[in-house]
């Protein structure tokens, strides 16, 4: 388990958002990111959750619009890795994972791709 603050952690979160593709990032409109400690249950087992409609079910998207939300949760991926450096790894593939079903990628096909 490794040992990080909540600072810490989303400075982490955000050099790694950071170092993602151009061309994943630029098409995230009206996105925020959030980090926050835990899933509402309260669980380890979430390491982040897309909340919003993805770009392929929506016949709409206007102004006064709430933002969709990507959350990465920060006791769960401290929990699940031993070094700073799998714990970048591992935020690193939430972010894509995550972004991906913004995109309208089901878990199906990010299992299939290695980001599952």
């Amino acid at each position: 388990m490794v040992d990080m603050d909540a600072a810490a952690f989303e400075a982490l979160v955000i050099e790694e958002l950071d170092l993602l593709p151009d061309d994943m990032v630029d098409g995230l409109e009206n996105v925020v990111f959030v980090v926050e400690d835990r899933p509402e249950d309260g669980s380890l087992d979430l390491l982040g959750l897309y909340d919003g409609l993805a770009l392929t079910e929506r016949d709409r998207y206007g102004m006064g619009e709430l933002p969709d939300r990507i959350i990465v949760y920060r006791e769960p991926h401290l929990a699940a890795c031993e070094s700073e450096d799998e714990l970048r790894e591992e935020v690193h593939t939430t972010l894509v994972h995550e972004i991906a079903h913004f995109y309208g990628i089901d878990d199906d096909r990010l299992h299939e791709l290695g980001w599952a």
